[in-house]
């Protein structure tokens, strides 16, 4: 059915500003533009949907670059383990919906809680089954013993969101594991983090000779890689290795900072900033004590995070939206409030805050020359949102400003 969405003005995400323009939609993909107002509708007459655009702004549809749809409300790593795989599957289910209502037409998955929930939702998503976004779906995150998503101990092995693999042979049988059950992206922690009293963020407890192992499956295979990395020493050896999207970078020194600016045609990077800011700046809204917060050095993880990012972006380093987003912290939905922390902490510009939301994402995606933009020839993926997100992001924030989200043309909700 054609669509054809008029009297809105269009921010196409390759210009600051936005246009009047009329857009028709055919076959899934976006046939027409026009700037004369009323010459579309003279050609297709009354043929298929007319969508009055008035005091709305059209724009792509957003991509969530750091995903975990699998991730349900968790307040620890260990409650991925407590879940009942059923209901894990109806509950990452729903939150797929939930991202698309809220905007989302793609997601690029940073990692599943379990190894074929990802691939499930993308396999129902694509054969129209389930409404949710374009997905590039992970396995589990690729670990070591006492590495971050390493959730067990001596008196009781618990499930968590980690795959154990020590030395290069257990590593290539992990990576081999996940291609097997049909990944797009495969993930590696190389560094730890702050809830990770025996392995923190600025401690590497990977070894080069694994990264080497689970990077050779990887090319073999040709899937994308994807890395947690927060210490400076992670960072470098994730440019080393050639990985295609690094996550976090926080401490990230002045030799990081070079090598990834670099390689910035070649890689993606994402703060991850939702959790962060969450944990250090709202944490009492989720029952979060204030010493847990000063126990963990979070404001220092914090600041670095901010300057880091700062620093890449004068640099001209891609970089990628999304938070962490499905622990109790990060309530899925509000993932677009990511957008505004852009341009609250990073010093983006709105525009530049909503291509990295959009074309930046489609670009990781593997879709930059067919998504990410309104222009002609490219996927109908728009959103139709009341009022100017080019002035004011934050309106991409409430479910209740978007008039309409489009995927492929098929109008979602």
């Amino acid at each position: 059915m054609l669509t054809l969405i008029e009297n809105a003005l269009v921010w196409d995400a390759e210009h600051a500003g936005r246009r009047a323009a009329d857009v028709l939609v055919d076959e899934g993909r976006i046939a027409r533009i026009s700037e004369q107002r009323g010459a579309l509708r003279a050609q297709t007459g009354d043929v298929g949907r007319h969508v009055d655009g008035s005091g709305c702004t059209l724009m792509p549809g957003l991509v969530e670059g750091h995903c975990h749809l699998s991730f349900t409300a968790l307040t620890s790593n260990a409650d991925v383990g407590n879940i009942p795989p059923e209901d894990h599957v109806l509950a990452s289910a729903a939150n797929a919906t939930l991202l698309l209502r809220h905007g989302f037409t793609s997601a690029f998955s940073a990692a599943s809680a379990r190894m074929r929930i990802d691939v499930a939702l993308r396999n129902a998503i694509n054969a129209g089954q389930l409404a949710g976004p374009r997905l590039r779906a992970a396995g589990p995150e690729l670990t070591v013993t006492g590495g971050l998503g390493d959730e067990g101990q001596m008196h009781q092995q618990r499930i968590g969101f980690g795959l154990v693999a020590d030395g290069p042979q257990a590593m290539r049988l992990a990576a081999r594991t996940c291609v097997r059950e049909g990944v797009d992206n495969l993930k590696i922690n190389i560094s730890g983090d702050q809830f990770v009293p025996h392995a923190l963020g600025e401690q590497t407890p990977l070894c080069v000779d694994e990264l080497d192992a689970f990077m050779e499956i990887a090319r073999k295979y040709g899937k994308t890689t994807v890395a947690h990395a927060r210490s400076s020493e992670s960072v470098k050896m994730a440019v080393r290795a050639g990985i295609d999207c690094i996550y976090h970078c926080d401490y990230a020194d002045s030799e990081a900072l070079d090598m990834l600016e670099a390689n910035k045609d070649k890689l993606f990077v994402g703060p991850a900033f939702g959790l962060l800011h969450n944990t250090v700046k709202e944490h009492e809204l989720f029952g979060m004590p204030r010493e847990v917060v000063e126990q963990m050095k979070m404001e220092h993880k914090f600041k670095s995070c901010i300057a880091t990012y700062k620093e890449l972006h004068k640099r001209g380093v891609r970089i990628v939206v999304g938070g962490d987003y499905g622990f109790s912290l990060t309530p899925m939905g509000t993932n677009a409030r990511d957008i505004s922390h852009f341009v609250e902490f990073f010093g983006f510009s709105t525009a530049d805050a909503l291509r990295c939301a959009t074309a930046v994402g489609a670009d990781l995606m593997g879709l930059r020359h067919e998504l990410g933009l309104v222009r002609e020839g490219f996927l109908a993926d728009l959103l139709l949102v009341e009022g100017d997100p080019t002035e004011d992001v934050g309106l991409l924030q409430k479910q209740s400003n978007l008039r309409m989200v489009m995927k492929e043309g098929i109008i979602c909700f």
